[in-house]
């Protein structure tokens, strides 16, 4: 698939960074919609831009981009709750809160009916403003004639749907730019990578895994109180309903409602306790398969090594006065978690073990929201050609990597570029 919019539309420079990003039951029950982990929508308004050192000025934007905030992957994962209440409501078993909650599923199911996976209008709306902030704190880097944008995504349709409101936002700003769009297999070897080690560590999690998540989700999903607050007949749940299946299912359906345009909650039917102890089930399990998982040894991250060169190939070109004035890739949170961690980005390489100590060192909703995304900026100084500054954006937020820098946020791109091409060939 290709579109094209054109006029019209020392290595061991190792500084202290955090690894530890610990959240806390306080923090979580002020904002719930935090325990919806990687369905947090976008919680991003205002980029930051610290202004660079006298001189220089922006010249080339790398980035990556997980597609906006979505439905749920499928249309079952509301169906089948929808279609358990409805049989209780038929037989006369469910609580005055149960019909009410059959109520709010009917709308929210109007809502997403046949839309499991795709890109809500909030998403599309992420991915417009992100790309807003990104003109307006860089012109330098869009305006004039002649410049051109590549914009490339895996092949989901949220992920294409995300990069075209992504780029229309942008030629709304300058309509000069010569963006072209892709989604291709050509570059799905760099936008959404896993290596066979990895790839077989997720799925075995070294086998012992499985059982320790069993065990820990056995201890955290605790359901004998919220059944009995939908269903009013004992039989009926004795019959019909798995009780930690159910709140399994509700957990979903309220974590991803912030998502939608109709905004209705289902966090009434949990208490904060609750929603704090099913997230770090889910928040582990996805930093096993993904991030910087100790008994994963690094394999995970070796997913992101394609990409990390691809930014480094691209900048070089940007620096060498030929190319794209912006490299454009939107994927995936699989891709982002792993990503962030090759990188170092401060709070995204917490390293742990056990699934009851995964979230005081690392946060899902932290590490990719919803419209989560990195951006490398370059900047230049005509009267120091030889010295290229580059900063860090993490869900447009300046960060800090394991670099020795003596003007953060900037970092001297020759450092930089040292570094991570040892991250790279580091087995």
């Amino acid at each position: 698939m290709k579109l094209r919019f054109s006029g019209l539309l020392g290595i061991a420079l190792i500084c202290a960074v955090p690894a530890m990003s610990q959240t806390t039951f306080e923090e979580m029950s002020k904002d719930l919609n935090k325990t919806g982990g990687v369905y947090y929508a976008y919680p991003t308004e205002k980029a930051d831009n610290t202004p660079a050192p006298k001189g220089y000025k922006p010249f080339y934007v790398s980035h990556y981009g997980r597609h906006g905030s979505r439905y749920l992957l499928g249309d079952n994962d509301y169906k089948w709750v929808h279609d358990l209440l409805t049989k209780a409501n038929d037989a006369n078993a469910l609580t005055p809160l149960g019909k009410n909650v059959l109520a709010r599923l009917d709308t929210v199911m109007e809502e997403a009916y046949k839309r499991g996976g795709d890109l809500s209008p909030l998403g599309a709306r992420q991915h417009q403003g992100i790309a807003r902030r990104m003109a307006e704190n860089y012109p330098e880097v869009f305006k004039g004639k002649g410049k051109t944008v590549s914009a490339r995504s895996t092949l989901v349709p949220r992920c294409i749907i995300s990069m075209g409101n992504f780029c229309q936002s942008l030629k709304e700003n300058y309509p000069e730019l010569d963006i072209t769009l892709e989604s291709s297999n050509r570059y799905m070897p760099y936008l959404c990578y896993s290596t066979p080690e990895s790839d077989a560590f997720k799925s075995s999690r070294e086998g012992w895994w499985q059982e320790m998540k069993r065990k820990f989700e056995k201890k955290q999903v605790k359901a004998d109180r919220i059944v009995p607050t939908i269903f009013s007949n004992p039989e009926f749940v004795e019959r019909y309903v798995n009780p930690e299946n159910f709140m399994w299912g509700l957990y979903w359906i309220a974590s991803d409602a912030q998502n939608t345009e109709n905004k209705i909650s289902f966090y009434d039917l949990f208490t904060p306790q609750e929603l704090f102890d099913i997230w770090q089930c889910f928040n582990a399990d996805f930093y096993a398969g993904h991030s910087n998982f100790k008994p994963a040894e690094r394999k995970h991250l070796n997913n992101a090594k394609p990409l990390l060169r691809n930014f480094i190939e691209g900048a070089e070109i940007a620096i060498a006065g030929e190319g794209d004035v912006a490299t454009l890739r939107f994927g995936h949170d699989g891709n982002v978690v792993p990503f962030t961690a090759l990188l170092g980005f401060e709070n995204c390489y917490g390293e742990a073990e056990r699934p009851e100590d995964v979230y005081k060192v690392w946060n899902d909703w932290f590490v990719s929201p919803m419209a989560s995304n990195i951006q490398m900026i370059l900047f230049k100084n005509d009267k120091k050609p030889d010295d290229i500054l580059v900063k860090f954006l993490h869900n447009e937020k300046e960060t800090k990597i394991p670099v020795d820098t003596d003007i953060w946020p900037y970092y001297h791109w020759n450092d930089v570029k040292a570094y991570y091409e040892k991250v790279i060939s580091d087995k």
